[in-house]
């Protein structure tokens, strides 16, 4: 009697489970639609915007930019801006990305770290790395891309970092997220020169100069700004499978429990019967 009232606990307590996760399933596609829907959206001016750039870049003088000199190798530490996730729940989106990270870090350059998630935070103060701003708890986070730009583009021209990275996982698919890395600053004019489209009957005024040193900025916060919407993408799309995972799994522990309290409770009739017909022929 005992055994089949712990395990009708256990299947209440797998029912209770998968009603829970079954409703953050829901709530995270609902999060994960509209997420995806701005990270794609955001994906068609980022692209304007990287083309634009790289085509003024490739008829500018890099030495009147600051942002694009290219770093020396014995200048600075590497900044690189972390972007994970503020809660867990994700199925293993944060793993995947702080793996990454390490297998990406150079082991002869010294590193600092600015994070957007306090996985990552937590993550890089447990692993001893310097945290030199956390932004995590700003709502919503794309009203950090500014002041985190700021910093980033202050310690770079200061000499403080000579290069800024940023790694967050791209989202690719509801089922596919990416952990992905790019550097923001400074930009490689090598690259440009191979992509620059430059027609010759476009007139830019006031100057080339003046428009691209108007547009670096605004290109700059883009880049991190497209970074935090593919990775909230991630987050949602990545709890959302984890939950109907759970979810599946709950449901199926409530079948197996259920075929084993039936397997019990006939056990327990037959044994009644026995004593029953026992003590029948006992008496008579």
């Amino acid at each position: 009697m005992a055994n089949i009232r712990l395990i009708k606990g256990r299947i209440k307590t797998a029912k209770n489970i998968a009603q829970i996760t079954k409703a953050m399933e829901l709530v995270a596609a609902s999060k994960m639609k509209k997420a995806q829907a701005e990270a794609l959206a955001g994906r068609v001016y980022a692209g304007k915007i990287h083309e634009m750039v790289h085509s003024l870049a490739a008829r500018t003088d890099s030495k009147h930019h600051p942002l694009l000199t290219p770093p020396r190798s014995d200048a600075g530490k590497l900044l690189v801006i972390l972007v994970s996730t503020n809660k867990g729940l994700a199925g293993g989106l944060n793993t995947n990305l702080f793996r990454y990270l390490m297998k990406t870090e150079t082991a002869d350059a010294g590193h600092e770290y600015i994070t957007l998630g306090k996985k990552g935070a937590d993550f890089l103060v447990r692993i001893g790395r310097e945290v030199v701003a956390d932004f995590s708890d700003t709502t919503p986070w794309v009203s950090a891309v500014p002041p985190v730009i700021e910093l980033a583009t202050g310690k770079f021209l200061s000499g403080t970092c000579r290069r800024v990275d940023i790694v967050y996982s791209d989202f690719i698919s509801a089922l596919i997220q990416v952990p992905t890395r790019k550097t923001v600053l400074p930009l490689s004019l090598a690259k440009v020169e191979s992509q620059a489209v430059r027609p010759a009957d476009i007139e830019i005024e006031p100057s080339v100069e003046e428009v691209f040193s108007t547009l670096l900025p605004h290109y700059i916060e883009n880049q991190l700004r497209d970074a935090v919407l593919e990775a909230e993408a991630s987050e949602h799309s990545a709890r959302m499978i984890a939950m109907r995972n759970a979810t599946d799994n709950a449901v199926s522990l409530m079948q197996e429990l259920t075929l084993v309290y039936n397997k019990a409770r006939q056990e327990k009739i037959t044994y009644e019967i026995t004593d029953m017909i026992t003590a029948r022929l006992a008496v008579s």
